[in-house]
C-alpha cells in the first residue's frame, strides 16, 4: 500500500498570496529594526505630550469681591447655553412679545434698520455720542464710529423681525423672519437653520409676516403690503401650544479682525434700532398687551447697554444688542488638544522617507528586490506597513489627546465646544488617516529621490510648511485658504470639529481651526498626492536600476 501526501496549495490567488508573502516581509523588517519602533512610539507620545502642555494652563478664573483683599477667585466654568439640536448658541437680544395659544399670524412693516458701535473709549457705554437724527429710544444710550451727524450703518448681520418661540429661556426652539443690516430678508429657525428672501436695503422698510399652523411655521415678505411672497416655511417638532410670539431687533460683535503675524481677534459689541407700524394680529392672541424685556445672558456674550422699546401712536421703536445665531468662537475646541499632531507627523514622516532610503544607503534594496522581484509590489507592501504603523500611533495618540485636552480646559474654567461622538470618531480615525497618508507620501519620495533628508525635506515642504504658514498667521487670510486648498496640507481639514456658519460673521481661516475645504475634501487632496506620488516612484522603480 502506497501512501501519498498531498502538497498544500492556498487558495488565494498567486498575486494575492505574493503581496501578503511581502507584506510579511516588510513588517518584520521594521518591527526587528528597534530604532524604527521607537520612532514610531515616540511619535504618538509627542502628540499627548503637546495636547497636555497646550491645554493645561489655559485658566480662566473669576474674582468677587468688593476690594483686592476680599476677593476670591475661582474657575469661570461659563455657561453657555446649548439649542435644539445641542449646539451652542448666542441668544440675546431685545423682545416685544405677548402670548398666543394655537395658531395665528402676526404682520408688520420692519424698518430702517440702523446701527450703533461701541467706540474705542475702553468702556463702550459712556462718554460716547449718538449720531444726531439717528438715536436709540429714550432712556438709552448708544456709541457710534462715524463721525458726528453721520448716521451709523447696521452690521451685516443685524436682525429686525417677527419671532415665534417656545419659551424666552436661552436655547429654546424659534423661528424668525427678520429685515438685516446687509443681507436682505431671512427666515431662520432653531440658530442654524437659514434661508434667504430677497435682497432688500437695510435702510428701507420691509412688509413681514409670520404665520404659526400646528408645528410649521411660515415667513412671507412684501415691499407693499399687498403682494406677498413666500420666505420659507420650518417643522419645529415639539414646539407647544402657547408660545410668545412679537418683534425683536439684535445686532451682533462686530466681525473679528485677525492680524498678520498673530493669531488674535477684536470685535466690539453694536446693537440695532428699527421701527415696526402697520401691526396687525390674528388667530389665539393673548388680550394681556405686550410685554418687552432683554432676552438673555448678556454677560456671556459682548452687548451693549443701549437697548429698549418705545411705542407711540401705534408705532414701535425698538433697539437690541446680541445675536439669535449659532455661538462661534465662544470658548476652546478639542482642535486645541491635537495642535501636537503636525509635530508628530514630522517623526512620522522621518520614518516613512527611511523605511525605504535607508536601503538604498545600505545597498540592501538589491536583496529585497531579489526577493521579490515584482518591485511594484514591494512598493505597495512597504506602503501598506508604513501607512498601518503610522494610523495606529496617530489613531490612539488622538484618542487620548481629545478626552484629556477636554478635561484638562474643564477644569481651568474653561469652556469646550462640545463634540457628537460621530464627530469625535471622526476626527481620530482622521487623524490617524491624515498621518498615515502622509507617511506613504515621505516613502513614495524617498523611492523617487533616494536619499533619506531630501525626501524629509520634500515631505515637510509639502505637508508642514504651508500647515505652518496658514495657521501660524504667517500670510494673509486669503493666501493661507490656498495653500490649505491647494497643498497636501489641506489634508489637515478632517480635524476640524466646529462647523462653519454664513449667518454669522466670524473669520472662518486656518488660525481659527477652520478651514476652506470639508474634512472628506481636503483629506482628498492629501491623498491624490499621495497616489501621484505613489505612481511616479513606481514607474521609476521599474526603470532605474536598483
Amino acid at each position: 500500500m502506497t501512501a501519498t501526501t498531498a502538497s498544500h496549495r492556498s487558495r488565494l490567488p498567486a498575486s494575492a498570496e505574493g503581496l501578503a508573502q511581502s507584506v510579511r516581509a516588510e513588517w518584520t523588517k521594521f518591527r526587528t529594526v528597534r530604532g524604527w519602533v521607537t520612532l514610531a512610539v515616540i511619535a504618538g507620545l509627542m502628540i499627548v505630550l503637546l495636547a497636555y502642555l497646550a491645554t493645561f494652563h489655559q485658566e480662566v478664573r473669576v474674582c468677587t469681591g468688593t476690594s483686592p483683599a476680599s476677593q476670591s477667585c475661582g474657575p469661570a466654568n461659563p455657561h453657555v447655553p446649548l439649542g435644539p439640536n445641542g449646539e451652542p448658541v448666542s441668544d440675546t437680544y431685545y423682545f416685544v412679545h405677548r402670548t398666543l395659544t394655537g395658531d395665528g399670524t402676526i404682520t408688520a412693516r420692519v424698518g430702517p434698520l440702523a446701527g450703533w458701535t461701541q467706540t474705542g473709549n475702553g468702556n463702550g457705554l459712556r462718554g460716547c455720542q449718538a449720531a444726531p437724527g439717528n438715536r436709540p429710544p429714550a432712556g438709552t444710550t448708544g456709541c457710534v464710529d462715524e463721525p458726528t451727524g453721520a448716521p451709523a450703518a447696521a452690521q451685516p448681520w443685524s436682525k429686525a423681525g417677527l419671532l415665534m418661540r417656545a419659551n424666552v429661556r436661552p436655547g429654546s426652539a424659534y423661528a424668525a423672519v427678520m429685515l438685516t443690516g446687509a443681507h436682505g430678508v431671512r427666515m431662520q429657525s432653531d440658530y442654524t437653520d437659514d434661508a434667504a428672501g430677497p435682497a432688500v436695503p437695510s435702510r428701507s422698510a420691509r412688509w413681514l409676516r409670520l404665520t404659526r399652523s400646528g408645528q410649521t411655521l411660515t415667513g412671507y415678505e412684501s415691499a407693499d403690503g399687498l403682494h406677498w411672497q413666500r420666505v420659507d416655511s420650518v417643522h419645529l417638532s415639539g414646539l407647544p401650544q402657547i408660545v410668545q410670539a412679537g418683534l425683536f431687533v439684535t445686532s451682533p460683535e462686530t466681525a473679528p479682525m485677525s492680524s498678520t503675524l498673530a493669531p488674535r481677534t477684536t470685535s466690539r459689541p453694536t446693537s440695532a434700532t428699527a421701527r415696526f407700524d402697520q401691526l396687525r394680529l390674528e388667530g389665539g392672541w393673548s388680550s394681556r398687551g405686550w410685554s418687552a424685556e432683554e432676552v438673555g445672558d448678556t454677560g456671556m456674550y459682548p452687548t451693549l447697554s443701549s437697548v429698549g422699546s418705545r411705542h407711540s401712536g401705534g408705532v414701535f421703536t425698538v433697539t437690541g444688542s446680541g445675536d439669535i445665531a449659532p455661538a462661534v468662537g465662544v470658548g476652546d475646541s478639542d482642535w486645541q488638544a491635537l495642535t501636537g499632531v503636525f509635530v508628530g507627523l514630522i517623526a512620522l514622516i522621518v520614518l516613512g522617507a527611511i523605511f525605504i532610503t535607508s536601503e538604498y544607503r545600505r545597498g540592501l534594496i538589491h536583496t529585497t528586490l531579489a526577493a521579490s522581484p515584482r518591485r511594484g509590489r514591494v512598493l505597495v507592501a512597504k506602503a501598506l506597513v508604513i501607512a498601518g504603523v503610522a494610523f495606529v500611533a496617530a489613531a490612539v495618540a488622538a484618542a487620548i489627546s481629545i478626552p484629556l485636552g477636554s478635561h484638562l480646559l474643564r477644569v481651568n474654567g474653561n469652556y469646550v465646544y462640545p463634540m457628537g461622538t460621530l464627530t469625535q470618531l471622526r476626527v481620530i480615525l482622521g487623524t490617524g488617516a491624515l498621518v498615515a497618508l502622509a507617511a506613504v507620501l515621505a516613502l513614495a519620495l524617498g523611492a523617487v529621490l533616494r536619499r533619506g533628508a531630501g525626501a524629509v525635506t520634500a515631505s515637510v515642504g509639502l505637508i508642514i510648511l504651508p500647515y505652518v504658514l496658514a495657521t501660524f498667521s504667517a500670510l494673509p487670510a486669503g493666501a493661507s485658504q490656498w495653500l490649505m486648498r491647494l497643498t497636501p496640507a489641506a489634508g489637515f481639514a478632517i480635524e476640524q470639529a466646529v462647523p462653519q456658519y454664513r449667518q454669522v460673521n466670524y473669520p472662518y481661516t486656518p488660525t481659527q481651526g477652520f478651514y476652506p475645504l470639508s474634512p472628506a475634501a481636503g483629506l482628498a487632496v492629501l491623498l491624490a498626492y499621495t497616489l501621484i506620488a505613489l505612481l511616479v516612484a513606481n514607474r521609476l522603480l521599474q526603470t532605474r536600476d536598483a
